[in-house]
């Protein structure tokens, strides 16, 4: 019979055991992962007189179709739902709403560009200026593209902040490539700002939502994948972590057990050591990936201002951020978050060069508390709160990354697959698509 492994049951992984299962009904798929629990960087508890609040991601982007699609095949089609409709804000010395007419930060707009507080007189200008600008080489660089054609207000105070905040990165040190949307606008002609308007002009408006979520949370998708990945006949089976993984023939050993094939589902850090001695190329190369962490801190806030009603939360720009780089209000973008002990309030700390693990947990409510209420003017007193601490969880894309990955491609051995948010994709829905591609590429390998 053949045996399939795959380390790691994060959403990557149990999406790859669960599309195994559909395509080699005859073979034998077992999932180990390290933790006494499944679901990798996703994780929902009960919180603050609630059932389900996320203690990470909290949404996947529904027009990007692998996450739903994969929610309602598990049954959890008539579970979803999606945001209130609250609008997000930037803190610049105050709160200010996000500019319509924006392309994750980019504008496609300068009137209504024109009318935001957001930025100086200068900064408009300067950014009026970018269709006059000649071309110039980003060297894969999200920041060198943006500063170059807008300056360094529409670059700090949208563009990072936005990108910024979904990567936990410094976009100086981004790559435009695996950022899709600033990709293909960065390839529509010289000028950002007309490939943005054209791209709008030419765009339907879009119907049905943007986001979705389980009204469970989203672990109950990983309990979703997981049970029918079970039933199909996947052996999944946590407290268990691979320690070696070394080629034998056409075959793999991983700890000493023989597989036909084996898929990584697991961070780069995590994976270049099991490697070293089989495959050192690939090692190497996965040893380079850089990481970040994060901290969020959730809060319920028994007294929520009227004012801040209909706000979903805020981001803060590096050239002013402490330690606090962007809050969520939960029970203004979540209805079936309303009803705890207070407004649920998610306050994100960590990113890209500026790392949490300095500040002990004490620290961390500290930063939290405090800069939430100078940010919003709230005296924060919360009634509960949850420290959720996630060490290396993003990955970070540097300039020439798919060159990284092509390397680590034409590295990697026969019957060997990685997979995961290190490689070619941030995201629950990247995640998802990447195990569904990594089966295919097991079976592939299988048939070949």
């Amino acid at each position: 019979m053949t045996r399939v492994l795959v380390a790691g049951a994060g959403i990557t992984g149990l999406a790859t055991a669960h599309t195994l299962a559909g395509l080699l009904p005859d073979g034998h798929v077992e999932v180990w992962e390290a933790d006494d629990r499944l679901g990798g960087k996703i994780r929902t508890t009960p919180f603050a007189g609630l059932d389900a609040v996320d203690e990470g991601a909290d949404a996947f982007l529904a027009r990007v179709p692998h996450a739903t699609s994969l929610a309602r095949e598990v049954g959890l089609g008539d579970d979803l739902t999606s945001p209130t409709g609250a609008s997000a804000a930037v803190w610049y010395g105050g709160l200010h709403p996000i500019p319509e007419g924006l392309l994750l930060g980019v504008p496609a707009d300068m009137l209504r560009l024109s009318r935001s507080p957001l930025l100086s007189w200068r900064g408009k200008v300067r950014a009026a200026l970018e269709p006059l600008l000649p071309r110039r080489d980003a060297g894969d660089s999200i920041g060198r593209l943006v500063r170059a054609r807008f300056g360094d207000e529409v670059h700090e105070r949208l563009v990072d902040a936005l990108v910024g905040s979904i990567y936990a990165t410094d976009t100086d040190a981004s790559s435009l490539a695996m950022v899709p949307q600033l990709a293909a606008l960065a390839g529509r002609g010289r000028s950002l700002l007309l490939g943005a308007r054209a791209l709008r002009a030419a765009t339907p408006p879009a119907s049905g939502p943007i986001f979705h979520a389980p009204r469970r949370g989203m672990g109950s998708l990983v309990d979703a994948v997981a049970a029918a990945a079970a039933v199909a006949g996947v052996t999944i089976t946590p407290g268990r972590p691979v320690h070696e993984v070394a080629a034998d023939g056409p075959t793999w050993r991983v700890d000493g057990e023989a597989f036909d094939a084996v898929v990584l589902a697991t961070p780069a850090a995590t994976t270049a050591p099991l490697l070293a001695a089989s495959t050192p190329q690939v090692a190497r190369l996965l040893a380079t990936m850089e990481h970040a962490s994060v901290v969020l801190v959730s809060l319920a806030v028994p007294h929520w201002p009227e004012r801040l009603r209909g706000r979903s939360g805020y981001l803060v720009p590096k050239p002013v951020q402490q330690r606090v780089t962007a809050a969520s209000f939960g029970s203004q973008k979540w209805a079936h978050w309303r009803g705890g002990t207070g407004e649920i309030v998610r306050v994100s700390i960590g990113r890209d060069g500026r790392s949490p693990d300095d500040l002990d947990d004490e620290a961390v409510v500290r930063h939290a508390v405090d800069e939430l209420g100078r940010h919003t003017g709230v005296d924060v007193q919360p009634n509960a709160v949850r420290i959720s601490r996630w060490p290396g969880a993003f990955p970070q894309y540097r300039p020439h990354h798919r060159e990284w990955l092509a390397g680590v491609d034409a590295a990697r051995p026969p019957g060997l697959v990685l997979a995961g948010a290190s490689y070619d994709g941030i995201g629950i829905p990247a995640c998802i698509d990447q195990g569904r591609r990594a089966a295919a590429a097991v079976v592939a390998h299988l048939a070949g």
